[in-house]
């Protein structure tokens, strides 16, 4: 999702400075990028100027001391609360004082990275939709210590981008995991079940509910191992049983078939 993410910030005119653990995973994430934007322009969407152009609008680097200098920072690892934490702590030493922080996730509470960071103002989520570059909505999630203005700029700057936005309160799974994760998980119950088959589940979703993508494929989209930890932290949260993930979902996760 990080990639996605710096590619359309890029395209839209925004120095960006992509950050990673290693210079192993940050090649590999430029190379997504540039594969990414290689593939709008041979679909006519984008020309290869600026297809140039918003490839040197990206600095990678290694260490997150080098977002020192940065006005936003977008956080973007695995749906690990602890580590999110870590990161905002440190970002919160390191980034700007004007600097906002934003978090990617998509079910964490926000509060709890607001806290983490020293500075709970000026936190809040920015919840983009997989893939990033094609979705055109954008999920905010303030705070109860989110200031107005922080998310009137984190408003302006998704519009920026050409995104829709929309704002939650910071509640379980937000607005569109809360919605869209029951869904996922009964797609699969009914597969495992045998009442329809993978093809029939995903078609009967598009045709008969209008949706874009079908559930098992939307699933195997955005990563087997990542709508489990999204389940459970809902369900660590709610209790409800709609985000009890299958026992299937897990014993995929624990064989690394992981979908896309």
């Amino acid at each position: 999702m990080g990639a996605g993410i710096a590619e359309v910030c890029a395209r839209s005119g925004y120095a960006v400075v992509v950050c990673e653990v290693d210079t192993v995973r940050l090649d590999a994430g430029l190379a997504r990028i540039a594969v990414s934007m290689e593939r709008a322009v041979a679909r006519g969407k984008m020309t290869d100027d600026d297809r140039q152009s918003a490839r040197e609008r990206i600095v990678g680097v290694a260490d997150l001391a080098r977002l020192d200098d940065c006005d936003l920072v977008i956080e973007a690892v695995p749906e690990v609360l602890a580590l999110k934490r870590d990161v905002f702590a440190r970002l919160g030493d390191v980034a700007p004082a004007h600097a906002i922080l934003a978090s990617n996730t998509s079910c964490l509470a926000v509060t709890d990275l607001a806290v983490a960071s020293g500075r709970p103002s000026q936190v809040l989520g920015m919840h983009f939709m997989q893939p990033a570059v094609v979705r055109p909505l954008l999920e905010l999630v303030t705070t109860l210590l989110t200031a107005p203005e922080t998310l009137t700029q984190a408003r302006a700057f998704g519009e920026s981008l050409g995104k829709t936005t929309v704002v939650s309160r910071d509640d379980p799974g937000f607005i569109v995991n809360r919605l869209m994760l029951p869904s996922l998980l009964q797609s699969v119950d009914l597969l495992e079940r045998g009442v329809a088959s993978r093809d029939e589940i995903d078609t009967a979703a598009q045709l008969g509910l209008g949706h874009p993508l079908g559930p098992l494929a939307l699933l195997d989209l955005i990563g087997l191992d990542t709508v489990v930890l999204m389940a459970d932290a809902i369900y660590a949260e709610t209790h409800d049983p709609r985000f009890a993930a299958p026992a299937i979902l897990r014993r995929m996760v624990t064989a690394g078939r992981l979908g896309r």
